[in-house]
Parts: structure tokens; sequence; C-alpha cells
């Protein structure tokens, strides 16, 4: 894995605070089909320069580096709310 990768960040319509990372823009074929319909038709926010010291509002970096080497796409799910049920 190299220390710096460009990724492109997606948020979802259907639920606020819910990112898709990509290495590649608007390459959302091989995103898996139940994931597909639960996020919605993609909005794109920006591009990113990626490496393992870069603060992330809702991520740790590394992990993201590793699901987009891994598994093609990083998926940020809204934080927990604590006051939640």
């Amino acid at each position: 894995m190299t220390d710096t990768r460009t990724c492109y960040i997606y948020k979802s319509p259907k639920r606020d605070l819910m990112y898709l990372y990509l290495p590649q823009k608007d390459r959302f074929d091989d995103l898996p089909d139940a994931m597909r319909t639960h996020f919605g038709e993609p909005i794109y926010v920006m591009e990113l320069e990626l490496h393992p010291q870069r603060p992330l509002a809702q991520a740790k970096a590394p992990r993201v580096l590793e699901a987009l080497a891994e598994q093609g796409f990083y998926l940020q799910m809204p934080p927990k709310d604590p006051w939640a049920a």
C-alpha cells in the first residue's frame, strides 16, 4: 500500500453523515448491491489526498486506506447517537 492515495468521497441522500470513499471517481459497479440500495444514489462531495496521518472527522485514515486497498471502498456510517434509545 502506498503512503498517499487519492480518494473520492460521496454522501448518501438517504442518511445524514453516511459517506462512501472510493479509490476511483464514479466507480460504483463493484459495490455490493445491498449497500448500493441502502446508500442510495451517491452525491459527490470532494476529492481528497489521504495518508495515514491525515485527520478525518469520523474515521481513522489508516482504516480507510486499508479498506480501499482490500475491498475497493470504505463506508463511513453515521456516528451513534448517545441519547438514542
